[in-house]
C-alpha cells in the first residue's frame, strides 16, 4: 500500500460502519478515511487506493446503502467535504460531501427556487447525483447542469453533462457502472429566482409532509423504487406486510416502503426482510419490486 502510506496517520483499521450509515447497520471496513478538508484531499486518498489496487467506496451521509454485517473489504472513504458557491446567474456549485438539507437552506436564503424538494432529505450531493435522488415531485436531473468526476485512467477530472449522466428514475449512467471506479467531486446546478416567502412556505410544507408520512428512527429511506403507475408502499401494505418484522428489522407501520432498525437489528435481518417482502409482493401482486437502496459487502 505504498501510495496509501501517505495517509497512514488518518487511516482507521477495522472501523465499524454502523456509526456512518443511516440505518445504524454494518460491519467493519478494512480501512476507513474521513475526508473533511478539501476536494484535493478527497481525490488524493481515492487515487492512492486506485494506485495500490485497493477496492475503495465513498459514502456521504450513509443513506441509501445497506452494509453487510461482515463489513467491506478495502477502503471506505467518508466524504464530509462541503462547499457551496452561488453564482450571479442563479447557478450553484456544491462539493460532493455537501448535505442536501444544508444546500436546500442555502438556496432558499439566496432566493433560489427549484431545490425545495431536498429539504430534510438525507444524504449528500455526490450520492444524490449518482442516484438521481428526488422527493415531492422534484429530482436532481431537473437542476444538474455539470458534474465533475474523477476516474483512474485520467489525470484530470472529467466534466459530465446531463446527456452523459443519462438520468432516469432513481438512476444514472454512473449508478449503472459495475466497477464503481469513479469519484464525484462536485456538481453545478441551475435554479431560478423566486419569492422568498413562497420558497419558505413550500419547504415548510415538505417538512410537514415528511413528518406526517415517514417514520422516525433509523432507516435507509425508501427501500424499493415505485413501479410504473403505482407505489411500492401501497403494494407492500396490500400484501399485508405493514409492521412485519424479522429480528430487529421491521416494515414501518407508518410507511410500508421504509424499514426500521428497532435498535437490535442486524444487516442480515434487514436483508432477509427485503427479500421476504419482495417475494410476498411478487406472489400476491405479480409485481417484482426493484431495490432503490444499494447493498454493500458480502451477502449469503
Amino acid at each position: 500500500m505504498a501510495a496509501l502510506d501517505a495517509f497512514a496517520d488518518r487511516l482507521l483499521r477495522h472501523e465499524p460502519l454502523a456509526k456512518y450509515t443511516a440505518a445504524r447497520l454494518g460491519g467493519p471496513a478494512d480501512l476507513l478515511y474521513r475526508a473533511r478538508e478539501s476536494l484535493e484531499e478527497l481525490a488524493a486518498v481515492v487515487r492512492a487506493a486506485w494506485t495500490d489496487g485497493v477496492p475503495v467506496r465513498v459514502l456521504g451521509g450513509g443513506a441509501n446503502v445497506l452494509v453487510s454485517d461482515d463489513g467491506v473489504p478495502g477502503l471506505v472513504v467518508i466524504n464530509h467535504v462541503s462547499h457551496i458557491d452561488i453564482g450571479e446567474d442563479c447557478s450553484v456549485t456544491a462539493a460532493s460531501g455537501t448535505s442536501l438539507t444544508i444546500l436546500a437552506r442555502r438556496c432558499a436564503a439566496a432566493g433560489l427556487t427549484g431545490f425545495e424538494w431536498a429539504i430534510s432529505v438525507p444524504g449528500t450531493v455526490g450520492g444524490a447525483v449518482v442516484n438521481n435522488a428526488g422527493a415531492h415531485g422534484g429530482d436532481m436531473a431537473a437542476s444538474v447542469r455539470q458534474v465533475l468526476v474523477l476516474e483512474p485512467d485520467s489525470d484530470q477530472p472529467r466534466t459530465m453533462s446531463p446527456a452523459d449522466l443519462a438520468y432516469g428514475y432513481r438512476t444514472s449512467s454512473l449508478k449503472a457502472r459495475i466497477d464503481r471506479r469513479f469519484l464525484v467531486l462536485s456538481a453545478r446546478l441551475q435554479f431560478e429566482r423566486g419569492d422568498p416567502e413562497a420558497i419558505a412556505s413550500r419547504m415548510e410544507a415538505n417538512i410537514a409532509h415528511r413528518k406526517r408520512t415517514q417514520p422516525q428512527g433509523a432507516s435507509l429511506g425508501s427501500i424499493f423504487k415505485n413501479p410504473p403507475g403505482d407505489f411500492a408502499g401501497r403494494l407492500i401494505e396490500a400484501a399485508g406486510l405493514k409492521g412485519y418484522q424479522i429480528g430487529g428489522a421491521q416494515v414501518s407501520p407508518v410507511h410500508a416502503n421504509f424499514f426500521i432498525n428497532r435498535r437490535s437489528a442486524t444487516a442480515a435481518d434487514y436483508f432477509q426482510l427485503i427479500e421476504h417482502v419482495r417475494a410476498v409482493v411478487l406472489r400476491e401482486t405479480g409485481v417484482e419490486l426493484e431495490l432503490e437502496i444499494e447493498t454493500l459487502g458480502q451477502w449469503s
